[in-house]
């Protein structure tokens, strides 16, 4: 068999086209554009470490003023509360003391009244104690043809009051 006899010559060549082709690719690829690419992407994973530092310090950055901010916010609020607090009381107090004035002023037209009342009512007491002891007269006079004495018909409604 001839081609059993040729395949130690055609495999010898294909051996050495085999390794003279692995070898250009391995130097061609594996050292020089392999280096270049790692490098790239060496430089790349870089520049993204390198972006992330600087945007995580910017957001510390924005988190601390962020942070002040409401700091300074809430110690606004509580001023503000505290105004606010401050002009109730005072509104408070100005209004109490008006009430205060006003109540003591109707206090004052109450005893006023109460006492103008009082004093209508012991002037309309006497009148028609008055007017009853002159009925009583009239009626003793008209019905009993007695004459009564003023001094003893007042006496006698005063009593008739009294018992009332």
């Amino acid at each position: 068999m001839p081609q059993i006899a040729q395949i130690m010559e055609t495999w010898s060549s294909q051996v050495f086209w085999l390794l003279i082709v692995f070898g250009l690719v391995f130097f061609v690829i594996g050292r020089g554009m392999v280096p270049k690419v790692l490098d790239t992407v060496g430089l790349r994973d870089k520049q993204i470490a390198d972006d992330l530092a600087a945007a995580q310090a910017a957001r510390d950055a924005a988190d601390a003023q962020e942070e002040a901010w409401r700091k300074q916010e809430n110690a606004n609020r509580d001023a503000a509360q505290k105004l606010v607090a401050e002009a109730k009381s005072s509104a408070q107090a100005a209004n109490e003391a008006k009430m205060a004035k006003v109540q003591s002023a109707i206090d004052t037209r109450m005893d006023e009244a109460e006492a103008a009342i009082n004093a209508s009512r012991e002037a309309a007491a006497s009148e028609i104690e008055a007017v009853a002891a002159q009925a009583a007269r009239d009626i003793a006079k008209q019905i009993a043809h007695v004459e009564v004495s003023a001094a003893a018909a007042k006496a006698a409604v005063q009593k008739a009051i009294a018992n009332g």
